[in-house]
């Protein structure tokens, strides 16, 4: 059974949405009803970003137009900027971040991934380890910096 892309794209907001909210509520303590606007608006950033994708005849990644969206309608000159930002704000990066972490472990081909050789398993761990140690260690000099 094959999903449309339209329900394709319904479901991976919905999922997104109960995610965040989740995410928000467990790992920040952040009351569900307090998180549901900003997730609203994040999810519709996303939607309208993917419709722009679809309609737009340009050979671009639809990321680009979820984020320069997301900042058309959260600069300053959008009348609707304040709105957005406080109630995206409330809203833990990290919230976000683990969604993004899931959907992209989604996307994994495990087929393909048995096929290649051993070496490639010492070479992702290697690229894990060192992404993980250099991003610690611009964590903690900017930290450090900046008391």
């Amino acid at each position: 059974m094959s999903l449309s892309y339209r329900n394709l794209l319904l479901s991976l907001l919905a999922t997104s949405f109960i995610t965040m909210l989740v995410s928000n509520w467990i790992g920040y303590h952040i009351a569900i009803a307090e998180s549901i606007p900003g997730v609203l608006i994040l999810v519709g950033i996303a939607f309208i970003g993917i419709c722009l994708g679809k309609l737009i005849p340009l050979n671009i990644p639809v990321i680009v137009y979820v984020v320069l969206f997301g900042l058309l309608i959260s600069c300053p000159l959008s009348p609707i900027s304040s709105t957005v930002v406080e109630q995206t704000g409330k809203i833990s990066s990290m919230a976000i971040i683990t969604l993004v972490g899931t959907l992209a472990g989604i996307g994994l081909d495990f087929k393909s991934f048995r096929k290649q050789s051993w070496k490639m398993f010492i070479i992702a761990i290697l690229v894990f380890t060192g992404a993980f140690l250099i991003q610690a260690i611009f964590a903690e000099t900017f930290l450090r910096l900046t008391n």
